[in-house]
Order: structure tokens, then sequence, then C-alpha cells
């Protein structure tokens, strides 16, 4: 019988997260969480699921969390880190925040979030994931990559900074044995949609949202033997979206 494999995952209270968590978990792995918010209830609840509670926005108690997945790891081993948690502010009536707008405080913390909690995850978990040839898979976005007409400046310009890092991270964590690669969506149908995004679908070659587990099923993927030879890659899940 093969070992249970654990894959730890950062933001995954609700949207592709979560959905992440619980793909992990249909297909046999332990999921370990990691965000501010208690996970839902639908979100797995078993001996395959464990959560930490923490805001990823605090540099300085990001140590916490590593205590705690030590902790509930015991002795077994690590596979995968999955780099998910996100913050996109608007501002008060819901509009992107450009390079003009919003106070430095706000960029701040989105980068906190999701570009230096990943820099900090990766390095913590290296030594964990050489024991097991993991993998580390981050959460970029379509927004990395082009203005886009939702996500702020701050938010597109820390997820395209994710993307370097996860060229960065392929070549410094290769002689250990771990590969990292980057997810890239486009809009994906969560709870936490723009208000706007389903006229965006008409700019979508496949003239549709994509849904979590779309998403979900790339990252499993990227985590599986079947991806042994793929690190320093950035897929795109966007239904075509950046053909034109």
């Amino acid at each position: 019988m093969s070992e249970r494999k654990t894959v730890f995952i950062t933001g995954a209270s609700r949207g592709i997260g979560h959905a992440t968590a619980a793909y992990f978990v249909r297909h046999g792995w332990s999921a370990i969480t990691c965000s501010r918010e208690a996970v839902p209830p639908q979100c797995p609840r078993n001996e395959r699921h464990a959560h930490i509670t923490l805001d990823l926005s605090d540099g300085e108690r990001l140590p916490e969390a590593m205590v705690e997945l030590r902790r509930i790891l015991g002795d077994q081993p690590l596979h995968a880190l999955v780099n998910n948690a996100g913050y996109s502010p608007k501002d008060e009536n819901g509009k992107r925040l450009g390079c003009l707008d919003g106070d430095m405080e706000v960029w701040k913390r989105v980068y906190a979030i999701n570009f230096f909690a990943p820099v900090f995850f990766s390095r913590a978990c290296a030594p964990l994931l050489a024991e097991t040839k993991g993998s580390v898979v981050n959460i970029t976005s379509i927004a990395g990559h082009r203005v886009h007409p939702f996500a702020g400046s701050a938010y597109s310009t820390s997820k395209a900074a994710l993307t370097a890092l996860t060229r960065e991270l392929a070549a410094d964590l290769a002689h250990l044995g771990i590969r990292a690669n980057a997810v890239c969506p486009g809009e994906i149908n969560t709870a936490i949609l723009s208000p706007g995004t389903e006229d965006m679908v008409e700019r979508i070659p496949m003239r549709r949202l994509g849904s979590p587990d779309e998403v979900s099923s790339v990252i499993y993927y990227l985590c599986s033997e079947q991806a042994s030879y793929i690190t320093g890659a950035e897929i795109p899940v966007n239904g075509g979206q950046d053909v034109f």
C-alpha cells in the first residue's frame, strides 16, 4: 500500500483554495490548510484535513504557522506546498485601485499576502519537500500579464512578481529534487467574483467562466508524478482568454 501524501495549502477557506483542498482529499491526499478565517462547513472536515488559522499579512507570525504545520505532520512527510492565498483590495465603491490609488499600507498588505508569504513558506518548507522530492505550486493570475478591468495594480504587480519567483524557485530548488511551477487562472466562477465578471465571457474564446475544479485539477497534476519533469512552468487556465 502506498503512503498517503500530504499537501499544505494557503488561503483555503473559500474559492480556489477550498476547492483545491477538497480535490486533493477526494484523490486520497491529506490536506493542511492555512488562512485568517476558519474553515467553512462545506470544506472537508475529517482525519485527512487540518486547518491553521493565521493572518498571512502579519509576517512576524508566519513562523507560528510552520510550528503548527510541523506539529500536525508529526513524523509524516510533506509532499506539496500550494501558495494560493491572495488579496485584491478595491475602493469603497468596489472599483479597482490603480497605481495612483490606495495608500502604501494597502500595497504592503497585498505584497505581504500575495508575495512575501509564498517566499517565506517556500523557503521554510524546502527541507520538508526535499525529503519527498516534492512540489511547490504558486497560484498566479492572468492579471499578472495584462492590465485587468477589476484587479488593481498592487494585486497585478504582486502576481507578476510571483510568476518571477516561480522561475527563481525552480532554479534554486532543483538540486534538492523539488519542482516549482505556477497555475495562472483567468476568470473563475467563485463566490468572490467581481461585479461585471460575467460580462467578460464574450471575450473568452470558450464563452464561459472556468470552474474551481478546473484549476484544482491542474494544481493536482503538477503535484503528481505525472509532472515529474515539469518545473519553472506557468500553466494558464483561462479558456483561451489570453490568445487575443
